[in-house]
């Protein structure tokens, strides 16, 4: 993906942050069990958070304690996450992107970025975490990778009105098993031991990741499953007419096909990566 094209999809999510809020699933509660015992998510913890989008991740980390700085960069995504955190004075936001930002003088314990590391631009991501953190802190990404299961059959005869309404979608393209989705180590930070040297720059400033793997079906009526897919940039970046009748066509498919509600597996990933001294 090219600088401008990050830019240019990332920028789409700020067209839609109402919707965003309603229909995006937020993150499995087991990744907080882990933020808290790995990573000290609690009181008085100090996190910087990148790109908080409406809060899905930032009210359960306030929850637990933590006082966060939200970098956002969609003014219109800041405002619904300062409204979901209103009773959480000790969470502030920045609208900025966080290549732009400067940095506070006070260090952080925690850097999260909860599927938004990939957008941010990799000369800068790992390197400005790690100068974000305290000596002994963390950098917690998280992904979310969409598998095979839950209502197969509907991915596979989804793919017809894709191949029809958006012509950058592969032909026959398939789902892949939870199992066998590779650990992501272009977007981790520390260094990889299968490539002996640091993955992107400023990994050399972490110790190897350690990484936490959440499996979960999550069940989304007609209406619910479209609103998701305009939140996703691809459905996005559709021209107006392609994404009107994408839209119809995969409506009409969870109606006439499958009740009116389509089950869909999701595979979140933790990775966590602590700055050396």
């Amino acid at each position: 993906m090219t600088d401008t094209d990050r830019e240019r999809l990332r920028r789409t999510f700020t067209e839609a942050a109402e919707t965003y809020d309603r229909a995006r699933p937020g993150y499995p509660p087991q990744l907080y069990d882990d933020l808290a015992a790995l990573a000290g998510a609690g009181p008085g913890c100090r996190v910087l958070e990148l790109g908080c989008g409406t809060g899905l991740a930032t009210v359960p980390l306030a929850t637990l304690g933590c006082r966060i700085v939200a970098v956002e960069l969609g003014a219109e995504l800041a405002a619904v996450a300062r409204r979901n955190l209103a009773e959480h004075p000790q969470v502030t936001f920045e609208i900025a992107a966080f290549e732009d930002w400067s940095l506070p003088p006070e260090p952080f314990d925690l850097v999260l970025a909860a599927t938004s590391f990939h957008w941010i631009d990799p000369a800068v991501r790992v390197a400005k975490s790690a100068a974000a953190l305290r000596p002994g802190g963390l950098l917690a990404t998280v992904s979310t990778h969409h598998v095979a299961g839950g209502t197969e059959q509907f991915f596979v005869d989804v793919q017809a009105c894709y191949e029809r309404f958006d012509p950058a979608t592969p032909p026959g393209l398939r789902l892949t098993a939870a199992a066998d989705i590779p650990y992501d180590t272009q977007e981790s930070p520390g260094r990889n031991a299968e490539q002996g040297n640091a993955a992107l720059p400023g990994a050399e400033r972490f110790e190897p990741p350690l990484f936490r793997r959440y499996t979960r079906d999550l069940t989304f009526t007609t209406r619910q499953y479209l609103d998701l897919l305009c939140t996703f940039s691809g459905t996005r970046a559709l021209a107006p007419d392609a994404r009107a009748g994408l839209l119809d066509c995969v409506g009409r498919l969870i109606d006439r096909t499958y009740g009116g509600s389509v089950t869909k597996r999701y595979l979140t990933e933790l990775r966590l990566a602590r700055r050396t001294a």
